[in-house]
């Protein structure tokens, strides 16, 4: 039984512009990218709150070296 059905097109609202899955424990992993001044939008903080809440590894990365700390989980 369908309780509220709708299409579904694409990735939702704030999905992070990397993600894949670490190998080490194979823990989903969501890296949304951002210039030292960029600025986010609360569709990608809220995406990024869920995806933590569901036990994934995800965070805002202003460089590479913050991205590989935030996977490493340092």
């Amino acid at each position: 039984v369908l309780i509220n059905p709708r299409k579904v097109e694409g990735l939702p609202p704030g999905y992070s512009d990397l993600s894949g899955v670490r190998l080490s424990d194979g823990k989903a992993v969501f890296i949304e990218v951002k210039t030292p001044s960029g600025r986010v939008r609360p569709d990608q903080v809220k995406f990024i709150e869920r995806m933590i809440s569901f036990g994934a590894i995800a965070g805002i990365c202003r460089s590479a070296e913050e991205a590989v700390k935030l996977v490493k989980g340092v």
